[in-house]
C-alpha cells in the first residue's frame, strides 16, 4: 500500500479532512504548520485577541510526554519520509495535532482513550507499551485497525482511533509547507507575459507592430516578428 499516494487524494479530496482544517475555532490558519513545532513570529491577519490565544494555547500542554511519543510514532507510520519529500514529523505534524486538541477539545478523549487503547493492545499481544515495541510489532499492530473493511469488532474502538489519527496527519502535512511541495502545488504566482510566440503568429500569418512592441513587450528576438496582418 503507499500510504503517501493514498493520504494524498484524502486530502485533496476528502470532506473529512477539510472540515478538521477549515472547522478550527476562531478560524486559525497554517500558523503550527509552516514549520516544524509550530512556531511563526508573526502571522498576518490575526487579531491582538486572536494572537492572545494562540499564545495561550501554544504554552499550555495537553499531551503527557509518553503520549507525544506515540502520536509521534504513529505519524510517522502514516507518513513516512521518501525520496521526494519528509515524514509528517519533519512536518511538524505532532506539535499540530498537540495544537488542535486544545483548540478542538472535542478531539481531546477519542485520542487520548485511542492512544491508551493501543497500550492496552500492545501490553497483551507483545508485553510491551507501542513505544517500546518493535518497528515490526508496531506495524503489525497498526495493521490490525488501519483498514476498517478488514478490523474485527474487538477492535473498533481502535479503527475509530485510528481514523481519526490518519485525518489529522493528513490535514497536518498536507498544510504544512513540506506537505504543499509534495503535492506540487504552486499556487498563484507573478510572471512576465512575453506575448504570443512567433510559431502561433506565423501560423494564423499575423505579426506584432514594430513600433508597439518595447511598449507592451519584452521579446529578445523581435526580429522575427513582422507587423499585424490582418
Amino acid at each position: 500500500m503507499d500510504r503517501r499516494e493514498s493520504l494524498k487524494a484524502l486530502a485533496i479530496g476528502s470532506v473529512s479532512v477539510g472540515a478538521i482544517l477549515t472547522g478550527c475555532d476562531d478560524k486559525k490558519t497554517t500558523e503550527d504548520t509552516k514549520k516544524p513545532g509550530g512556531d511563526k513570529e508573526e502571522v498576518y491577519g490575526r487579531t491582538p485577541e486572536e494572537k492572545e490565544r494562540d499564545a495561550k494555547l501554544k504554552a499550555d500542554k495537553y499531551f503527557t510526554d509518553a503520549e507525544m511519543k506515540t502520536i509521534t510514532v504513529l505519524a510517522a507510520i502514516i507518513i513516512p519520509k521518501d525520496d521526494k519529500s519528509g515524514s509528517a514529523v519533519d512536518a511538524g505534524v505532532p506539535a499540530f495535532i498537540e495544537f488542535t486538541v486544545k483548540d478542538q477539545p472535542r478531539y481531546q478523549l477519542p485520542l487520548r482513550g485511542g492512544l491508551r487503547w493501543l497500550d492496552v493492545q500492545c501490553l497483551k499481544h507483545y508485553d510491551k507499551a507501542f513505544t517500546d515495541c518493535s518497528q515490526q510489532q508496531q506495524l503489525e499492530m497498526v495493521d490490525k485497525i488501519a483498514y476498517p473493511e478488514k478490523a474485527t469488532p474487538e477492535t473498533s474502538q481502535g479503527v475509530n482511533f485510528f481514523t481519526l489519527m490518519r485525518n489529522l496527519t493528513a490535514t497536518g502535512f498536507y498544510t504544512s509547507e513540506i506537505g504543499i511541495k509534495d503535492l506540487g502545488y504552486v499556487g498563484n504566482r507573478p510572471n512576465e507575459w512575453d506575448g504570443v510566440p512567433a510559431d502561433v503568429l506565423k501560423q494564423y500569418n499575423l505579426a506584432y507592430d514594430e513600433k508597439l512592441l518595447p511598449q507592451y513587450l519584452k521579446i529578445e528576438d523581435r526580429a522575427k516578428l513582422m507587423t499585424w496582418d490582418d
